[in-house]
């Protein structure tokens, strides 16, 4: 018996994408057949895959699947189209979905193509149960990320303070949601990913940390309501080409694709 090979179409050649690019090579039932990143990045993503299709646009056909790891704009730009056309997308820059509207967006997308798109956890474990616990009622979410100053680099965590000369644990931030994932939409995909699985954007609250008595990503979630109430910390490693993310985004979207073609899934 042949095993279907599910034929994807990567979103982005940097950091992520490079590392779910590699984890999934000689993977039976899942091949990457086209990579797309913008015009002026193409002739270094053809050296990173030079046995893929490089181009700045999702090929039309021959694409089962379109995977997202570039960021917000890429959304807009290739993963609405695509879902328009009825091919299923998975997206990893989940914070993009905090801006006015755009969630409703990519929604209205995939029921015009019939089709799905699928937000990852990503660095952050427990949202299925946040997201069971919402059915029976949900009073208060909270989440707190914590990371070493470099990882707040070229943020508006470097307004007023040097970021290098940090001694102690400084609170950047404190807010809802989607004000987080708005102004640090680099460092706060976890903070959107857990409103969306809670008690959404606005009734999320949001704290961030420098630290510089941690080398790790450190997410905290805690949650109450009708079910009890749980508090979950996550000290993950940084992704070693960008400190801004955790290396589990890319076990995430691994895992996410791995369950799409497996016979049977967790």
């Amino acid at each position: 018996m042949t095993t279907a090979i599910t034929r994807i179409a990567l979103v982005g050649c940097g950091a992520i994408g490079t590392s779910v690019l590699e984890l999934l090579r000689g993977d039976p039932a899942l091949k990457v057949v086209a990579i797309v990143v913008p015009a002026e990045g193409v002739a270094a993503a053809q050296k990173v895959a030079p046995d893929v299709q490089v181009g700045s646009a999702v090929p039309a056909s021959g694409i089962d699947l379109v995977v997202e790891t570039a960021g917000h704009a890429a959304i807009e730009q290739h993963v609405l189209p695509a879902l328009a056309r009825g091919t299923p997308c998975v997206v990893a820059s989940v914070g993009a979905l905090s801006a006015t509207g755009f969630a409703e967006k990519l929604e209205a997308a995939a029921i015009a193509g019939h089709t799905q798109v699928q937000l990852i956890p990503g660095a952050i474990g427990g949202i299925d149960a946040l997201a069971a616990a919402r059915i029976g009622g949900l009073s208060s979410v909270r989440y707190t990320g914590r990371k070493p100053p470099q990882a707040w680099k070229g943020t508006p965590a470097e307004q007023g303070r040097n970021l290098d000369t940090l001694t102690h644990e400084t609170v950047i931030f404190e807010g809802s949601a989607r004000e987080a994932a708005l102004l640090y939409p680099k460092n706060a995909n976890v903070a959107a990913t857990v409103s969306f699985a809670g008690l959404g954007l606005d009734q999320t609250l949001v704290r961030l940390i420098a630290d510089p008595a941690t080398t790790e990503n450190v997410h905290t979630v805690e949650a109450e309501g009708a079910f009890g109430s749980f508090a979950l910390t996550m000290r993950n490693k940084p992704l070693a080409a960008n400190p801004k993310t955790s290396a589990l985004t890319v076990y995430s979207a691994v895992r996410a694709l791995r369950n799409r073609v497996a016979p049977l899934a967790i």
